[in-house]
């Protein structure tokens, strides 16, 4: 009987669907919350390189529930964002449209490839009964300051209170330490005095910050969406410029984001990333006085990580945002200081492009008497967040000799073999010791520097130049930020006709009713606004990343409409057991993520302190690409071969339709026209022939090589193209992508199929089982056991594979083996296992029933697995017991059938034996 996949896979998801089997409600069981990374739904849909993630996250769900765990596995969107606007801004379709078009998509792929979500819980971003949450905890932020003496996040009007109890005594934001403020007393300071004063402790505020602009895109940019000093999205130019903004105070929970690294299981490398992120350094804060005082104030602060580079500084770099950045420089700097704010970000490659500008003015050293050094304004170097400066050190650092080289400065080393050299009080010293001495010297004698901890963490920057984003909860009065009454929520977003950003402004600049009664507690149109009543509403909107910051929490209680989660439900959940996703989203969404989950916490809403307990970076699925060099510069194509130095190249993908894939040869008519823009080329040929440049890389829409889920799941079925997804290799690692070895997998269903079958019909029996194949059963589960464990996917299909092999040898369709491994098999492939399990004689859903135990008295003995090699060639592995001997494996090698259908007409010549390793025959 011949497996009709078509027939069974549409059958089973149809009774999932109407059963709710993946449906999810609090019990007394043990819980697992297994999650994968928030989706953005696209226009294109999945690819196969999204599924990998999707397809382990469900394998392990799927088993964990068979493990007896009430597994909470859903999915949603992360609906808003640039590309929705970017699709709007092109066709005028409002993106609300496009979204839910798109998330249709997904939904209809993601079923197709049977994965378990329960969909009772699916969730959008963009959906206003959930950014009204968004919203609500954007204003309990904007209402909380972190107190330092506590480490924790604390309503704003406790410290209201201590102003006013404090008189004239108010707390540094920065520190928490009592500090002379103001002669005023906090009651006698007017409305906009105070407001001003709580800006510096809020945890959202607004302040004029250095951003990253794209101005094709009218937007502000976060580090993660920009790559090589351009956007991802476009790879457009991407350059530093001051604006007002809104900012997350997400640099106050720097050190306990670093020490809540120590609660997550997650590799090392994602640990680095972040620690890297945060960057934390230990060293010293000094005061070097200026040559020309600025307004009274003579000093300037700078943060050394590296006190014992002190006398190889030869410049000092302030930032564009500096505070004295728009007063230090003479006159006739001014205009030029201005123009370094719009410096591009793109790391400079060579001197011509980097900027900065001298400021006419001077430090003098600390050390060396009559030293000034110079004070440039620069966005070349990346500043210490508290001091908004850094030091140049060209002797030691190949960033700061390129700046040093570009103006003429002095460029020395300070160490030679790790021995400082340049001073009588540190000479012989290594860099340890000459540290300590300085920092004697700088804070003990000469009184100038203190002890400090740093982090290169910057306040997140929450202000977005878009429309479709969450509206932001806050109108002006008087220029004073003002939050929307929580019973208003949600402030939604209005309708428009133009989505593109007007003069660097976000589109809801063209809102007609856009203003807020303050009295009658509405949204009212523009020209109502007077200023007394009626206030103009916050035209930015909220970054992607604000509704992904907390999604996870929200699946726990989707349904609520009364508070964002229910407290029993989260005592329950709690937090995700498995997070899946790429290590793309190690640095700026886990920051975010974790940060929003501890300040929820400090304000008692939630319980937990770190939203993750695992964490699992998938590897990727390479594809290869094919891409034209054109001649920069020029309207001229050139193919591959005739590349030289003379010439700098430009890399042009060009989609896979138009290769001839033998010899990677480019229809030049086609492409012509699929590209009009490049009809008016010149192509030079080798001989008649136009070749492609081929690369093996990550799957991308840029690149023409992604390919889609649903052309391989209706050829060869959903779950052949799940366990080919997992039988690439390691979960964690990447892979390239392979059509022709799909039919490996496609004769293992069969063969596991046929086990069922005989003469086309259903056929088990219900003998008793021989020892030898209860012991291939209780070890295989054994090893699915240990696998599951460490989500070793590829090798747990290769068991089977084995397993069925040997029953198959041994003509076994014994009810009391093919039911448990059935079992076993269900997550990986759940439609056959569904429809076996039927024909078993079961009247309810595989799900139902509990995973199959190993019994240990059926266990083999100990043994080890060599890979065959025939002339260094992987052909077959064998299984032997551990303490067999060398002449023994020998001897049932070279009688093996497979030994004997591979060298059936080729010249035996020696066998080569590595002790548990592997087994290599040579021959002619």
């Amino acid at each position: 009987m011949e497996y009709n996949f078509k027939e069974i896979e549409k059958r089973w998801q149809i009774y999932w669907k109407k059963h709710k089997i993946f449906h999810t409600q609090e019990n007394n069981k043990q819980k697992y919350y297994i999650l994968n990374m928030f989706p953005y739904p696209s226009g294109e849909g999945l690819h196969i390189g999204h599924c990998l993630g999707y397809i382990a996250s469900d394998i392990y769900a799927r088993y964990k529930r068979a493990e007896g765990y009430n597994v909470l596995n859903p999915i949603g969107f992360d609906s808003f964002g640039l590309p929705a606007e970017q699709y709007a801004i092109q066709t005028g379709k409002h993106p609300y449209e496009t979204t839910r078009k798109n998330s249709q998509k997904y939904i209809k792929q993601m079923n197709k490839i049977g994965l378990s979500f329960d969909w009772n819980r699916k969730l959008c971003t963009s959906d206003p009964n959930y950014y009204r949450w968004t919203q609500w905890m954007f204003i309990q932020i904007f209402n909380s300051w972190y107190d330092k003496n506590c480490e924790q996040a604390k309503p704003i009007n406790l410290l209201i209170q201590e102003f006013n109890k404090n008189g004239n005594y108010f707390i540094n934001a920065s520190t928490s330490y009592k500090c002379q403020f103001n002669s005023k007393t906090w009651s006698n300071l007017s409305i906009s005095e105070k407001e001003s004063i709580l800006l510096d402790y809020r945890l959202a505020f607004l302040c004029n910050n250095i951003v990253n602009w794209c101005p094709d895109l009218g937007t502000v940019l976060a580090n993660d969406e920009i790559k090589n000093g351009k956007s991802q999205r476009g790879g457009y130019p991407v350059y530093k410029k001051k604006m007002l903004q809104w900012h997350i105070r997400i640099s106050a929970y720097a050190e306990r984001l670093i020490t809540g690294l120590n609660r997550i299981d997650c590799p090392q490398s994602l640990k680095k990333l972040q620690l890297n992120w945060i960057g934390k350094s230990i060293g010293i804060s000094i005061s070097l006085k200026m040559m020309y005082p600025i307004n009274q104030i003579n000093e300037i602060e700078l943060f050394l990580s590296r006190p014992e580079m002190i006398f190889g500084i030869t410049f000092i770099i302030i930032s564009t945002d500096h505070p004295l950045a728009d007063q230090i420089g003479v006159h006739f700097h001014k205009k030029k200081c201005f123009n370094i704010s719009y410096a591009r970000i793109s790391v400079c490659e060579n001197q011509k492009n980097i900027s900065g500008i001298f400021t006419g003015n001077y430090v003098f050293h600390p050390f060396i008497k009559k030293k000034q050094i110079p004070i440039y304004i620069s966005n070349y170097f990346s500043v210490d967040n508290h001091t908004k400066s850094t030091i140049g050190v060209p002797g030691h650092e190949e960033k700061s000799k390129k700046f040093a080289q570009k103006f003429g400065l002095e460029i020395h080393k300070i160490y030679e073999d790790e021995i400082c050299m340049n001073s009588d009080f540190l000479n012989g010293l290594n860099k340890k010791q000459a540290r300590e001495k300085i920092i004697e010297i700088l804070v003990d004698e000469k009184k100038i520097g203190k002890k400090n901890t740093n982090y290169k963490i910057r306040d997140a920057i929450f202000s977005r130049q878009r429309y479709w984003g969450e509206p932001i909860p806050i109108y002006f009065k008087n220029k004073i930020p003002k939050t929307i009454p929580i019973d208003q929520l949600p402030l939604l977003l209005p309708k428009i006709d133009n989505y593109h950003p007007k003069n660097g402004k976000s589109s809801l600049i063209r809102a007609k009713n856009w203003a807020w009664d303050e009295k009658n507690m509405k949204i009212v149109p523009n020209i109502l606004i007077d200023h007394k009543h009626v206030f103009p509403l916050e035209t930015n909107t909220m970054p992607s990343w604000a509704g992904s910051s907390w999604y996870f929490l929200r699946y726990m209680d989707v349904h609520n409409h009364q508070f964002f989660i229910d407290q029993r439900k989260e005592n329950y959940w709690k937090n995700v057991d498995l997070y899946i996703g790429g290590s793309e989203h190690s640095t700026g969404h886990l920051i975010y993520a974790r940060f929003w989950n501890k300040f929820l916490k400090d304000r008692k809403w939630i319980t937990t302190e770190e939203p993750f307990q695992k964490i699992l970076n998938q590897g990727m699925i390479l594809s290869n690409s094919a891409s034209i060099l054109k001649i920069i510069g020029k309207n001229t194509f050139v193919s591959y071969g005739l590349r030289n130095e003379e010439n700098t190249y430009q890399e042009v993908y060009v989609d896979l339709s138009l290769i001839k894939e033998k010899n990677n040869e480019l229809d030049i008519k086609k492409f012509k026209e699929n590209k009009p823009e490049f009809r008016s080329f010149t192509f030079l040929l080798e001989g008649e022939i136009f070749f492609c440049k081929r690369k093996l890389e990550k799957m991308s829409k840029s690149k023409y090589n992604v390919i889609n889920p649903d052309e391989i799941c209706e050829k060869h079925g959903s779950d052949i193209f799940r366990i080919y997804e997992m039988f690439l290799g390691p979960i964690t690692q990447s892979k390239p992508w392979d059509d022709q070895k799909i039919n490996g997998v496609k004769n293992f269903i069969n063969k596991f199929w046929r086990l069922f079958h005989k003469n086309e019909e259903f056929e088990v029996s219900e003998i008793d089982p021989t020892f030898k194949e209860l012991q291939i059963l209780h070890s295989h589960i054994k090893k699915i056991q240990d696998k599951m464990q460490s989500f070793s996917f590829n090798t747990s299909i290769s068991s089977f594979m084995i397993v069925i092999n040997e029953l198959t040898m041994l003509k076994c369709n014994k009810r009391k083996i093919l039911e448990p491994l059935v079992q076993l098999i269900a997550p990986f492939a759940p439609h056959i296992a569904e429809e076996l399990w039927y024909k078993l004689g079961k009247n309810k859903s595989i799900l139902h029933y509990p995973i199959p135990v190993f019994n240990s008295k059926y266990l083999m003995k100990d043994q080890i697995t060599y890979p065959i090699m025939f002339n260094g060639k992987l052909k077959f592995s064998e299984e032997f017991d551990s303490n067999i001997s060398i002449k023994e494996i020998k001897n049932k090698i070279l009688n093996h059938p497979k030994t004997k259908f591979f060298l059936r007409k080729k010249i035996f010549k020696k066998l080569i034996i590595v002790p548990k390793k592997v087994i290599n025959i040579l021959h002619h």
